[in-house]
């Protein structure tokens, strides 16, 4: 069975730090494009960062540039986003999503809400 299973997720201060993991099972993220994406209360869901499976060529929406960072192990089949100096609008539930390798740039994929699958989400709360 596919599955993403994104984990994280919680309750931080304004300023501080959350490293959200997503499990691919089923799949081989070597043959995949990876992405983050997040839904804040009474939004759009948004792209914000997308990596290519297999030369981890990057995209970052701007707001989030310089305090994200998207990586992968894919010996571990894992997907991260570490996440700093939290702001109260990085709130809101962060999907994962992985896209076969190759169909389009990284930076359509976040823009376009592109995936082939998707996890179920984590909420992160930034609040003080």
């Amino acid at each position: 069975q596919l599955q993403l299973v994104e984990s994280g997720g919680g309750l931080v201060q304004p300023g501080g730090s959350l490293r959200l993991s997503c499990a691919a099972v089923g799949l081989n993220l070597d043959y995949y494009d990876i992405g983050w994406f997040r839904q804040a209360p009474g939004k759009e869901r948004e792209g914000v960062s997308c990596m290519t499976g297999y030369n981890g060529v990057t995209y970052y929406v701007d707001s989030v540039k310089g305090r994200f960072i998207i990586s992968s192990d894919n010996a571990k089949n894992t997907v991260y986003l570490q996440m700093n100096s939290l702001k109260p609008e990085d709130t809101g539930v962060y999907y994962c999503a992985v896209l076969g390798r190759g169909v389009t740039t990284v930076q359509k994929m976040c823009q376009m809400n592109l995936g082939n699958y998707w996890g179920q989400g984590t909420r992160v709360t930034v609040s003080s």
